[in-house]
């Protein structure tokens, strides 16, 4: 897919996106060449269309700005529009409910538009034709997913409308809405190649086993056990291709192994014409980052148990003989950093240790500042490689993971045990092989499934879950889904232990949000869009 998108990527970024960026909603009908019959002439202009839905399916700013929403991490610097919806004051004008709407219609007008116009592409072939149709139909899908999940009843259509139809249409109900997409998902995986049937030249495209690991998530956000199991074993199974745990965590989020065996879906970045670069106001201020917007919480710090599978207890040293996921996923200090030129450097953020020589600092000097405002910052994602990054700068072309098989596992863990069918084969299938690959010791506290009622194994996995996954954008839907939002949004979030303002140090105190019950597991349809359309009803308290 990497080398479709430098072939194409110039008619797609530069060409296609001047007709589409930033002008289309429901409500515009498009007149440019996108649909021109005359533009229609060849298998290259369709793959440029169909390229534009692959970037409008997914952005790099979706992993970091979710994290804000959720408990992992805490924004310090500065008020965006997650940290408003994070303490309960954003209105139907928040710019975040007014992006996601419009970037979701976005795509979902490319995708009727290329499905209404390849069949005039005679020269590609019918069977190549009807997977391209099934890629974008995916897409579609995971577009009208996404709108389900945060809007709940949410205008849906299947061709494009006119204008007027957009200034009438109605919210279809949620429910109706999420089956549509476990019925389009079901029906694309018996079309889309596996990802061995796939070239190398082909390497990023949609597979079957990507439509089953969407339907296991749509599933699991809709708390559907029974159907999360039947979907995850067909992927256990190498049904729909052949997935296995990578063997380095940390590595498994550098360039060089982005088409690994845990990859399902990814979203593709290539140098130069399609980068990201958020890292640049989340990394370590030493190795060249611009300020820190937001920092991991010591809530996430503290979710990480001792490598012998112990929880971490205030008499244990902050940081050693932790999981190994803390250090691949988080910079603590006293961590170790590698730069591009392969110089070795600890990372100081305690407010009394002493800043690497030549480097800038690194440490908490307090709230609302440039630095850490929790005394940590991100490691995950920063491939120390040169050649990822555009001139030395944070400018990526890393793959971004959508969905990979570590999630498969522990939605097929957690399915089970809310099924009360949790054993040591479930156990040791899922829980235990990510332990292993983690690299915790060898010791039944660590690798054995535990003793206990369901609920205080619900308790294990969930962690299990926020470790494994953290800093991938995935965590404000888990505590929607489990009803927690409510409690671990509102309660105060804690920085390291760096704040001496009482004489000696102690955590820093940080300010909970504010999560209303009965309002904010579902977003505000946006003000601007019912103004055009009056049928559009309000979600309650908005």
């Amino acid at each position: 897919m990497k080398k479709n998108l430098i072939t194409y990527g110039k008619v797609t970024l530069l060409g296609i996106g001047l007709f589409f960026t930033g002008c289309v909603k429901m409500d515009v009908v498009p007149t440019n060449k996108f649909t021109d019959e005359t533009y229609w002439t060849s298998e290259d202009k369709a793959n440029s269309v169909l390229n534009m839905a692959y970037r409008q399916m997914f952005s790099s700013d979706y992993i970091f700005a979710n994290e804000i929403l959720s408990d992992n991490v805490y924004n310090g610097y500065g008020s965006t529009n997650e940290k408003l919806i994070a303490t309960g004051v954003a209105d139907a004008s928040n710019g975040r409910f007014q992006a996601d709407w419009k970037a979701c219609y976005e795509g979902i007008k490319t995708c009727h538009t290329f499905l209404a116009n390849v069949d005039r592409v005679t020269a590609m072939s019918a069977e190549k034709r009807e997977q391209r149709k099934a890629e974008i139909r995916f897409i579609r899908a995971s577009l009208y997913l996404q709108l389900a999940t945060w809007y709940g009843d949410v205008p849906h259509f299947t061709e494009d409308i006119t204008l007027e139809q957009s200034k009438t249409i109605t919210r279809k109900p949620q429910a109706e809405v999420l089956a549509w997409v476990h019925q389009e998902l079901e029906a694309v995986s018996s079309i889309l190649p596996s990802k061995e049937q796939y070239a190398a030249a082909d390497n990023g495209r949609i597979t079957s086993g990507a439509t089953i690991a969407l339907n296991a998530r749509a599933y699991l956000w809709e708390n559907n056990w029974q159907k999360v199991i039947e979907n995850c074993e067909k992927l256990m199974g190498n049904t729909f291709g052949s997935y296995d745990l990578f063997g380095n965590y940390e590595q498994l989020f550098w360039a060089q192994n982005e088409y690994n065996s845990e990859i399902i879906l990814s979203s593709q970045y290539v140098l130069p014409l399609r980068v990201w670069g958020n890292l640049v106001d989340y990394a370590p201020i030493s190795a060249g980052a611009r300020l820190c917007l937001a920092g991991p919480t010591q809530g996430l710090v503290d979710s990480y148990l001792m490598k012998d599978g112990r929880r971490w207890t205030a008499a244990d040293a902050p940081y050693a003989n932790r999981d190994p996921r803390l250090n691949a996923t988080i910079v603590y200090d006293g961590s170790q950093w590698k730069d591009r030129s392969g110089v070795e450097y600890t990372i100081i953020t305690h407010p009394d240790g002493t800043t690497a020589p030549g480097k800038p600092s690194d440490k908490y000097t307090g709230a609302g500042t440039a630095q850490t405002p929790t005394g940590y910052y991100y490691r995950k994602y920063a491939d120390p490689a040169p050649g990822t990054y555009v001139s030395g700068g944070w400018n990526s072309s890393l793959n971004l993971p959508i969905i990979r098989f570590a999630d498969v596992l522990l939605m097929y863990a957690e399915a089970k045990n809310e099924l009360n069918q949790m054993n040591s084969g479930v156990w040791d299938q899922t829980i235990k092989k990510l332990r292993q690959r983690a690299g915790f010791d060898n010791v039944p506290a660590a690798m054995n499934l535990p003793t206990g009622s369901q609920a205080e194994l619900r308790e294990v996995i969930r962690n299990e879950r926020r470790v494994e996954l953290a800093l991938e954008g995935l965590r404000v839907y888990d505590i929607r889904r489990w009803r927690t939002a409510e409690t671990v949004l509102t309660q105060g979030f804690r920085g390291a232990k760096f704040d001496k303002s009482s004489g000696t140090y102690d955590y820093i105190k940080l300010p909970g949000g504010n999560f209303s019950r009965s309002r904010d597991y579902l977003w505000a349809i946006p003000r601007s869009e019912r103004i055009q359309n009056p049928n559009l009803t309000q979600n309650p308290g908005y």
